[in-house]
């Protein structure tokens, strides 16, 4: 696969850890000049790891839930590798896992402005530059979750993303931009360099999350959780020229579960 993406850039969001590092790694292994999406410290360690290797990469820290950060992320791409041929969406992640009777309306909101927010903001921010070169390719990493136990707001915010991808892809086939998708089963990952709510073992009973894991695991046809490699090389095959005749289309990588 070497050479897929050079002469690429690439912008992935929530690139510090888990699939979003492992995609930004392996692109830039393949060629890509890589912009390194994260608010946490550890972007810059994935940057200089990228560069040690000899490949290209930048890092740049902003707030994706917010336009303003959206913008300046895509902004800092530009002005760096002078345009964006790619954009990963990988940001969002579940951030309490409860029955939605005890979920408080400011955790509701919480939940979607982490998981559809920047996703809708970067895809607005990338769009233009890409309109403008006539060519490009937006990767939404949505979930499996959309059909899931205990995390109504975050399912609802992935089947967001899911219905961005399939409408934004109507409006842009025609001007030669693909917008795909993954979804994501249960995927095994080094701890979070910046967990997602760090007082998640005193704000609610241990069973709750378990019952995520047992319900993920239940659900695949195989039975287990997937691999950061397993998650990114579906990435990668969307984002690469292999997937040219493909757009508007979320792709389940969950062992057989459909979502």
């Amino acid at each position: 696969m070497s050479g897929r993406f050079a002469d690429k850039v690439m912008v992935v969001t929530g690139a510090a850890q888990g699939i979003g590092r492992r995609v930004a790694e392996r692109a830039a292994a393949e060629g890509a000049s890589v912009m390194i999406v994260d608010r946490s410290s550890a972007r810059d360690e994935v940057a200089q790891g990228i560069t040690a290797a000899g490949g290209k990469a930048a890092a740049i820290a902003v707030d994706l839930e917010t336009w303003d950060g959206c913008h300046d992320a895509m902004a800092a791409a530009l002005d760096r590798f002078g345009r964006i041929d790619i954009l990963v969406n990988n940001v969002g992640g579940t951030i309490w896992a409860k029955p939605f009777e005890h979920y408080q309306p400011d955790q509701i909101e919480a939940e979607i402005r982490r998981s559809l927010f920047p996703t809708l903001f970067c895809c607005r921010a990338a769009l233009e530059p890409m309109l403008a070169a006539g060519r490009g390719v937006i990767v939404n990493v949505s979930s499996i979750a959309t059909r899931g136990l205990n995390r109504v707001p975050y399912a609802a915010a992935k089947g967001g993303v899911n219905a961005i991808t399939a409408s934004l892809a109507w409006e842009v086939a025609e001007r030669g931009i693909r917008v795909v998708a993954t979804a994501p089963g249960g995927t095994e990952a080094p701890a979070r360099v910046v967990p997602r709510n760090p007082n998640a073992e005193t704000e609610q009973p241990a069973g709750w999350y378990q019952t995520i894991v047992d319900q993920t695991i239940q659900s695949s046809l195989m039975k287990r959780y997937g691999t950061l490699d397993e998650q990114t090389g579906a990435i990668l095959f969307l984002a690469s020229d292999d997937a040219s005749y493909i757009t508007g289309t979320t792709l389940p990588v969950g062992g057989g579960d459909l979502g």
